[in-house]
């Protein structure tokens, strides 16, 4: 069972990095005439966390590497081994691939709303129907399942260190995306929020 995750984990997030950032980013900018990264680079909390959120997704990246590539360092990770069964990996693979579905579905219902950072040069329309009436913020469940995923696929310290601290940061991003929202649409997004939970 570890020979497939092997195999299979490096190209999942390879169609994670190629459907749900880079044709997705091609698709927004040639929708709305912008690139829809718009990553803050400035020391505030926006540009902190745009930055944490980096160095997470490289973490993971390296992981995915390391794990796949190089069996012999996953010992260093401290494996959870009452956790490493094959029920679990399925379940965990089961996950990831739901979630990435999930996850290109919210997109896609964001159309030329869809962003990575938060856009201050324009205001875009507030998504309510799609996947979005039943969650404010589907794709970061969608992101944070994908973790769970990976943790129930590999579980091990280091994949629990991770899932905690993208959890962390989510929480964090979305209360500052949230509260843009606020801002940029006032009671329709306050109506939006009494009625639709932050994540499901």
């Amino acid at each position: 069972m570890n020979t497939y995750v092997r195999y299979l984990l490096p190209v999942y997030f390879l169609l994670y990095l190629l459907f749900l950032v880079i044709i997705r980013s091609m698709v927004v900018k040639k929708e709305a005439g912008k690139n829809p990264v718009v990553l803050s680079k400035k020391d505030d909390a926006h540009g902190l966390i745009a930055r944490y959120f980096l160095y997470w997704m490289l973490a993971l990246a390296s992981y995915t590497v390391l794990f796949s590539f190089f069996p012999a360092s996953n010992k260093y990770f401290y494996p959870i081994n009452y956790l490493d069964t094959s029920v679990m990996k399925i379940a965990g693979m089961a996950i990831l691939i739901i979630s990435l579905v999930w996850t290109y579905i919210a997109q896609g219902d964001m159309r030329g709303s869809w962003r990575i950072g938060i856009d201050h040069d324009v205001k875009t329309n507030l998504v309510t129907s799609g996947i979005f009436r039943y969650s404010r913020n589907p794709i970061y469940l969608g992101m944070m399942a994908s973790v769970t995923g990976l943790v129930m696929v590999t579980p091990c310290a280091l994949t629990v260190t991770l899932l905690i601290i993208g959890f962390v940061l989510i929480q964090v991003q979305v209360r500052l995306e949230e509260d843009f929202l606020f801002k940029m649409h006032g009671a329709n997004f306050a109506e939006y929020m009494r009625t639709v939970p932050r994540f499901i």
